[in-house]
This record gives C-alpha cells, structure tokens and sequence, in this order.
C-alpha cells in the first residue's frame, strides 16, 4: 500500500508539472499531501513536511545566495569578457557553440561540486545561448548527463558511499569502470554534436522564413517566438576586485572549507556591499530578479515537504523494497545488470545517500547469494545517476530551471530522453570493457 502511494505520488506529480496542469510549487505540495491523507498520516503531515523543510533549509539557504551572488556579478559586467572570449573561439556555430559547452562542464565538473559546474556553466554560456537564439534547455541537458558521469571519481560522492555501504576499496569502484567513465564522456560529446547540427537547421530555416517575409516583421516574431530575450552587453565594472572573490568562492566550494551556506552568504554580503555601496542602488539593481529568487526558495522548501512526506511515511522505502523483490530468482547470475537497471528508476526516487547507504548494502547482499562480487554491484549502482539529476526530489534541478528562466516541466521533457539514454551508454560501456558482468 505504501509503496503504490509512493509510487502514485511521484506519477501524479510528473505528469501534473510535465503537461502544466499546475506549477511545480503548487504540485509539490498538494500531491503528496493529498497521498499522505489517502495513506491515514493526516494527523502527521505537518510535522513530516517541517522535518523535509528542515533537512532542505541549508540548501535552500546556499543556493539562494549563490544566486544573489551570481546576480550582483551579472550586473557588474564580470562574465563579459569571458562570453566575449568564448564567442571569439566558437563563433556563432551552434554545432561549436554546444560541443564547446559539453567540454566546459566536463571541465568545470572534474572536482565533483556539482553547483560549482551549474554556477560556471551557465554564467558563461547562457548569454552567448540567447545571443545566439540556441535552445538554453540544452545546457541543462549536458549539465544533467555529463556532472553525474563525473561523480563516478573517488571524491565525487556516490562511489565512496558505495565502498562504504559494500566495505569494498573504493579503487576497486573507481578503476574498472575507467573505461566507461570514457565511453559515457565521448557519448556526451557525440549527443552535443548531434543537438548543436538541429539547433544549427532549425536556426537556418527561421533565416530562411525572416529573408521570405517582411525583414522588420518576420525578425520580430522571430524573436517573440523563440523566446530568447537579444542581449545587452554590461560593461565590467569592479572586475579585478569581482574576479579573484569569484575564485576565491569557487575554490571554497570546492575545498569545503567552511559550511557552504555560511561561504555564499559572506560572499554576496562581500560583492554586494563594495559594487553597489549605495542602499537605494542595492535595491534597484536587485529588484529585476527579486522573481527569481522567490521561486528559487519556495521551489527549494516546496521539495522539501515532497520529500518529508515520502520519506517519513516509509514511502520512499517501500518503493525501493517493493521494487527489489519483484526480480526473479532466475536472474542470480546476471544480478549486476539487474542492479544497473534497478538504479535507474530508485535514483528518480531516492536520495543519493538512501540509494547507496540504504539500498546497495541489501542488493549487495542478495547479490551474495548468487555469486556476485559485491564491486560488481557496487559498479552497477553508478549507472543510473544521470536520471538523479532530474528527480523531483532534489534541489539542483530547481536551482537550474530558475537560472535558465524555464520551469521544471519542459526541463524534464527536453532532457528524459537524453539522461536515460546516458544510463544505457554507461551500462554498454561497463559491459563491453568487463566492469559489469554475467557470474
């Protein structure tokens, strides 16, 4: 019973926000409360939708004032002459323009933080997306297909929660599945090639449309309909002041030196009092985005009841375990593949620290009894990270959709196809070079 509320939870809740039935916000709310009555927890919600917010606060807090931060540099210009230098290598060519964006995460991503990738990711190439009239909905396509991939390394997270889980070497993980970590990154490259030639056709065909007609005319609705805003070049103000305070921020977030929320927060206090010391300037160059912002946190808190109510009703656990005992006993020998699929769709609905803390050390266990080697299923449990990152359930897929100026919704159905496309090309690579295999 619990495991089909949870289940119904998370169907209602994508079909909802996927057809724009109602706004993710609203969705996150309402859906699992109404599961959560039909469940008997009515008595209980509340204190289940406290703790989820709880539990969200310090990310709620970190990814607001990143935002805050990030905005104050827009508006001093700091981003300028790196778009200016980026458009001067790529040019205009949306086939270069998304490979070059497809490398820039894997760059900006090697060290795991995977708001570190977002934050750069899209400050640099979001500007030269609407300048150029490209799809923005792509950068989060490669961002939720790349960054996952790169958390296989050691210090990305799940790999090192998995040798624990399992009391395995993390090297064991790691190494092997070297190989496919490759074929994953090169398949990235090639799904980049391939948006970057339709974007490029499409883009040529509205051309073609704005010379047939009326060139004032066509290029207006051109424009109206593409929805990408023409940019405005900001002129740098601050820059070597704004520059090495951007680095210092990126490499705390990396180093994690000192709580993440705390380190945002004394940045944007930093950055907003030497560029704009006037009150009355803070607040009308922060006004334009005050929008953002509150849909950025109400989103964030929002998921937070979702996931309260989920997991402290046992939801979440009842899934996981409803879904575990429905493989066959026949499978013993191929358990490792039976892993790799299984992680995909619990990774929609699990944390990363339930999935491999909670659920790998039980799949280890049945995989025991068939033989299996528990780095092979350790192995296996890395595949379906790429559909992680457009859970419902977590923040960063919010945290994107609101610095893309789009909504959950289209983000998913723009990019479903291409992460679990991702999961597949990950699971054939571990195949082909022996990471995964049949006992």
């Amino acid at each position: 019973m619990l495991a089909l509320l949870g289940f119904g939870s998370i169907a209602f809740f994508t079909v909802l926000v996927m057809t724009k039935r109602l706004s993710a916000v609203a969705a996150l709310i309402l859906v699992p409360t109404v599961f959560g009555l039909l469940g008997g927890y009515g008595p209980d919600l509340g204190d289940m939708m406290i703790s989820g917010v709880v539990e969200t606060a310090p990310t709620a807090v970190m990814l607001v004032f990143a935002l805050l931060y990030f905005l104050v540099m827009f508006e001093c210009g700091l981003f300028e002459p790196f778009v200016r230098k980026i458009v001067a290598v790529v040019g205009e060519d949306p086939v270069r323009i998304v490979v070059g964006t497809a490398v820039l995460v894997m760059i900006v991503g090697l060290d795991g933080d995977g708001a570190t990738a977002v934050l750069i990711t899209v400050s640099s190439m979001y500007p030269i997306y609407r300048r150029v009239g490209l799809n923005p909905l792509i950068i989060a396509m490669l961002l939720g297909v790349i960054s996952p991939i790169l958390n296989w390394m050691p210090w990305g997270g799940p790999a090192a929660r998995t040798a624990v889980a399992l009391k395995i070497d993390v090297a064991d993980i790691v190494v092997p599945m070297l190989p496919a970590f490759f074929i994953s990154l090169a398949g990235a490259i090639v799904f980049a090639y391939f948006l970057g030639r339709s974007e490029k056709r499409r883009l040529q065909k509205q051309e073609q449309r704005v010379v047939s007609e009326d060139e004032a005319e066509s290029s207006n609705a051109a424009k109206a309909s593409s929805n990408h805003e023409p940019r405005k070049a900001i002129e740098p103000r601050n820059f070597w002041f704004n520059l090495p305070l951007t680095v210092a921020l990126m490499v705390g977030l990396a180093t994690d030196v000192v709580p993440l929320p705390a380190l945002v927060m004394a940045a944007f206090a930093v950055a907003v009092t030497v560029n704009f010391p006037n009150l009355r300037q803070q607040q009308e160059r922060l006004e334009p985005h005050s929008g953002t912002v509150v849909m950025l946190i109400t989103l964030i808190l929002a998921a937070g009841a979702f996931t309260g109510i989920l997991d402290q009703s046992g939801m979440v656990e009842a899934m996981s375990n409803n879904i575990i005992s429905i493989v066959p006993e026949s499978w013993g020998g191929s358990f490792a593949f039976v892993t790799a699929i299984l992680s995909m769709p619990l990774l929609i609905i699990m944390s990363t620290d339930s999935f491999f803390l909670g659920v790998v050390p039980v799949l280890g266990d049945t995989a025991a009894a068939f033989n299996v080697p528990p780095e092979v299923i350790a192995r296996a449990s890395l595949i379906g990270m790429p559909c992680h990152s457009l859970s419902p359930l977590i923040a960063p897929i919010y945290f994107v959709a609101t610095l893309l100026r789009t909504d959950i919704g289209s983000l998913q159905r723009f990019a479903w196809p291409w992460t679990v496309g991702m999961s597949f090309i990950a699971l054939l690579g571990a195949t082909v070079t022996g990471a995964i295999y049949t006992v």
